[in-house]
């Protein structure tokens, strides 16, 4: 491989990490209603599992409340048993037409858990993101034994992956900092 392509494998897994990373924080509940608690929800209806938002319009009409509106009326049930099996501590509330789910404030100790859980998801990321690098140098030194790459250039491909890891890290923390300050926020 040659450093181009090595650089390009690493900072497209990375993306995908960072991507992983934000789609597992939208799922976590904050102060207000927010559309991404119920995305990752996934419902049985005509002998299959998906997601609700291929079955269902999710609007926040107020900050306290999320709207899901069925484009099939018939689902409407099954709609509602996936969110109570989804275990996230919202009532469901079916008028026949559209299904309410009204979003409780937070209490401290339930932010201080979704804290800590943002911490641990985006550990994770930055595992990943490691993992990714070790890779990419690994990848490195095997292209200069099979002398793909001089000395210099594998040198300066870990330096340039080095440098990608930092700014995805860096990302990865600004994400997770600004999902706990929107849970903190009272």
């Amino acid at each position: 491989m040659t450093s181009d392509e090595i650089l390009m494998d690493a900072e497209e897994r990375m993306e995908k990490a960072v991507s992983v990373l934000s789609n597992n924080l939208a799922g976590i509940r904050t102060g207000r209603a927010n559309p991404g608690l119920v995305d990752s929800i996934k419902v049985e209806v005509y002998g299959s599992f998906t997601p609700l938002k291929q079955l269902a319009s999710i609007g926040t009409p107020e900050p306290q409340q999320i709207l899901i509106r069925p484009y099939d009326a018939g689902t409407i049930k099954e709609i509602e048993k996936a969110i109570v099996a989804g275990d996230l501590g919202l009532n469901p509330q079916n008028d026949g037409r559209v299904i309410r789910l009204n979003v409780p404030p937070l209490s401290t100790e339930v932010r201080k858990k979704m804290v800590g859980r943002i911490k641990e998801l985006s550990e994770e990321a930055k595992v990943s993101i490691r993992n990714i690098r070790r890779d990419a140098n690994k990848a490195a030194d095997q292209s200069e034994k099979d002398n793909e790459l001089t000395e210099d250039d594998r040198d300066r491909c870990k330096e340039q992956v080095q440098e990608l890891t930092k700014k995805f890290e860096s990302t990865v923390n600004d994400s997770a900092k600004a999902r706990e300050a929107e849970v903190l926020e009272a």
